[in-house]
């Protein structure tokens, strides 16, 4: 009864949307507004159910008027004619994971938490009211089931003895009445760790994340392990003997990215072995991807980074490793491109993983005894994630002119779309154009990325040699990392500049994944050199082209991007105007002060050791009386990822030397804008600054030269 009674709603449902859609096609379409960019729709964590039919996920979605960002889980059949939104809560949910059998979706979530913590909550696949099952002190931040379905493997962080102490305050101790005067009080924060700050978590203290093990029916939660060591991203055998985690020991964790892969009984008193000794890291947590298990428990797929000493720079490769101990073979060795997260077909033959390629990334897969990669699903896209299940394959995939959403894979390769998150809006939107350019950089490096043009662009009759035709306002933008790219999806950021006139030119310079371990390596303690050039070059060869115009250019970015904008404009005083987003320039303060001091050390060495790399690296700093640019600082004030003190100290020395600037603080936000009036602000404010010191400009239709400053 159930099943027809949910059919019908859906089909409703779909023909209203249907309906929608091709209303919005017949009227005329728009440039993007940022009413429309807060109705945009993130879709992530896709899991397919046990029997291979319906595929769960999250949707993140902005609440205007109650300024915050909730998500909420939804499930869509694999045959694309059945979608539900299952929950609807403020508190927002996320994480679904099924149970073996599919009676249960487990997801987590903060509602009806008095500490606003994650919980575990299980909602009953028949139908009926999710329930909360678990009451952790420190929440839950991960878990997997165990194939039985009886357990659940949990990630929790210690307790903050501080938060308990003064909840006992505020109780005035057992039984005691309520102290108000004790609960304002917060103890003293001390610092005894290497690293001991991170963004948004904030000053790290002695807590860390263990595993746990709940029992699905009576609740009860016993330790799986301890220590002074984090245990993260849990994954459970198919056969249920063996719990295979990742974590980093020895004498001192935090001086080191050395992650490895461990395996461990699910049993209350049962001691860890660890399964990879590679002196590097083994399946960072940070980089998204999570073990995965062959279906006979014989083998675990994961990604290997780089040695130790190339961070961020090193190269991720796919690797198995046998599950009973021994050396693990690399299944991607003459690939020079990075490899993320495997996932097993279903007879476990092959492993699919996501293979990052020049400004896309690909559906790939390889065979598990080792051989050729195979590329599945190839084009101008980016595959976000991968999950198998049920004998079903499905991808998160986004374009230029869509925003990621979920897509199966069949048996030729083909993806067909399942989720239509926001179609209706893009439907009424008339959006920028997306083209792919490459040009050189001045010792001859080829440079690839993106050019962006208006709505309403003007392709008109243009001539490098004379500069006849419509010559545009154009804003090069920089993207973080600085291992990272610009990417062949949807980017509000750019649709937004481009919706106000503005041309974008966003370069991959070096130091840019997606064109091998060597491209990365480039700006290897030489920030701000030739990425600076390769970035410049960009803008001159839309001069060239007689698409930008000479005299109206401005520059901008977030975190690398904020840092490399200052590199620029320190060397090139022809951008009129520029925004830097959480930078930084006088590196010599960073230290210590931000998250990065294992990369610091690792990198540029100490302070102490080599205080001429990081007076190098500190150009922007030392010779800002070389800056010329009008430049907008913005930062979040509780950012420990690029501090505010950076973006303070260039916003102080433009304004001792005159030059046109200001700074915006995001009160309470961390290195990410999160909360949607700021980023609504922080956009306006982009285009406002762009648009009185760029656009304002004599516009100039002619080659220009370059009048850059300084060469270093």
């Amino acid at each position: 009864m159930l099943r027809r009674t949910v059919s019908r709603v859906l089909a409703a449902a779909a023909i209203l949307c249907t309906a929608a859609v091709a209303g919005a096609a017949d009227k005329p379409r728009h440039a993007l507004s940022l009413a429309d960019l807060e109705r945009v729709r993130s879709v992530s964590d896709p899991q397919i159910s046990p029997d291979g039919r319906w595929v769960a996920y999250t949707v993140r979605s902005t609440d205007a008027k109650e300024d915050k960002r909730g998500s909420d889980i939804w499930m869509t059949s694999l045959d694309g004619k059945e979608t539900t939104r299952l929950t609807t809560r403020k508190e927002g949910e996320s994480t679904p994971r099924w149970s073996p059998d599919g009676r249960f979706l487990a997801f987590l979530s903060s509602r009806d938490d008095a500490n606003e913590e994650s919980q575990i909550w299980l909602l009953p696949r028949a139908g009926g009211e999710a329930e909360k099952i678990t009451e952790r002190a420190g929440g839950i931040a991960d878990f997997d089931w165990s194939p039985d379905g009886r357990r659940l493997v949990l990630v929790g962080e210690d307790p903050d003895p501080d938060k308990a102490d003064a909840d006992a305050a505020a109780d005035g101790g057992a039984g005691g009445a309520k102290d108000k005067k004790k609960s304002k009080t917060k103890k003293p924060i001390v610092i005894d760790r290497y690293q001991f700050k991170r963004d948004v978590t904030g000053y790290l203290g002695k807590q860390r994340s263990h595993l746990y093990l709940l029992d699905r029916d009576s609740r009860k939660i016993e330790p799986l392990t301890s220590g002074e060591y984090d245990e993260l991203i849990p994954s459970w055998s198919p056969d249920g003997r063996t719990i295979a985690f990742v974590s980093k020991r020895g004498p001192d964790p935090d001086r080191t990215d050395n992650w490895d892969v461990f395996a461990i009984e699910p049993r209350a008193g049962a001691s860890p072995r660890a399964l990879t000794t590679y002196e590097g890291n083994d399946n960072d947590p940070e980089w998204g991807s999570r073990l995965a298990w062959s279906p006979d428990s014989r083998s675990i797929a994961y990604v290997q980074g780089g040695p130790d000493k190339l961070i961020y720079y090193g190269l991720h490769r796919l690797a198995l490793l046998p599950a009973a101990g021994g050396a693990p073979k690399i299944l991607t060795p003459d690939l020079d491109l990075n490899a993320e997260s495997p996932a097993f077909t279903k007879d476990g033959s092959a492993i699919y993983f996501r293979l990052e390629e020049d400004g896309s990334v690909n559906l790939a897969s390889v065979p598990a005894a080792g051989g050729a990669v195979r590329r599945i699903v190839t084009g101008r896209h980016v595959v976000s994630d991968v999950a198998t299940g049920g004998g079903a394959t499905v991808i998160l995939m986004a374009t230029p002119d869509s925003p990621a959403e979920i897509y199966a894979v069949d048996a030729s390769g083909a993806p067909r779309r399942l989720s239509t998150q926001n179609d209706a809006l893009f439907a009424e939107l008339k959006l920028g154009a997306v083209s792919e350019t490459k040009f050189k950089s001045p010792d001859g490096t080829e440079i690839h990325g993106f050019l962006v043009t208006p709505p309403d662009y003007d392709s008109g009759r243009r001539s490098a040699a004379d500069g006849s035709g419509k010559r545009y306002p154009t804003i090069l933008r920089l993207h973080g990392g600085p291992v990272g790219q610009h990417e062949n999806a949807f980017e509000g950021e750019w649709q937004w500049l481009a919706a106000n006139g503005y041309v974008v030119v966003a370069p991959n310079p070096r130091g840019s994944s997606g064109r091998g371990e060597g491209f990365q390596r480039a700006i290897y303690a030489d920030w701000g050199h030739r990425d600076a050039e390769d970035v410049i070059a960009g803008v001159d060869d839309a001069i060239a082209k007689g698409i930008a115009d000479p005299n109206r250019l401005g520059v901008g970015g977030w975190s690398y991007g904020g840092i490399l904008t200052n590199y620029v404009i320190a060397r090139d005083a022809r951008f009129r105007g520029a925004t830097s987003g959480a930078g930084s320039s006088n590196f010599l303060a960073s230290y210590g002060t931000d998250q990065y001091i294992r990369e610091y050390e690792q990198e540029l060495g100490p302070p102490w050791k080599a205080p001429d790399t990081w007076i190098k690296l500190s150009y922007p700093f030392l010779h800002a009386d070389r800056i010329r640019t009008a430049t907008l600082f913005l930062c979040g004030e509780s950012d420990f990822n690029v501090p505010l003190i950076n973006s303070e100290q260039m916003y102080q020395a433009l304004r001792s030397l005159g030059v046109p600037t200001q700074l915006v603080i995001y009160p309470g936000q961390y290195h990410g804008i999160r909360k949607p009036s700021y980023v609504r602000d922080r956009y306006e404010r982009y285009v406002a600054w762009y648009d009185k010191y760029v656009k304002a400009a004599p516009a100039q239709a002619q080659p220009a030269a370059a009048a850059a400053t300084s060469s270093r």
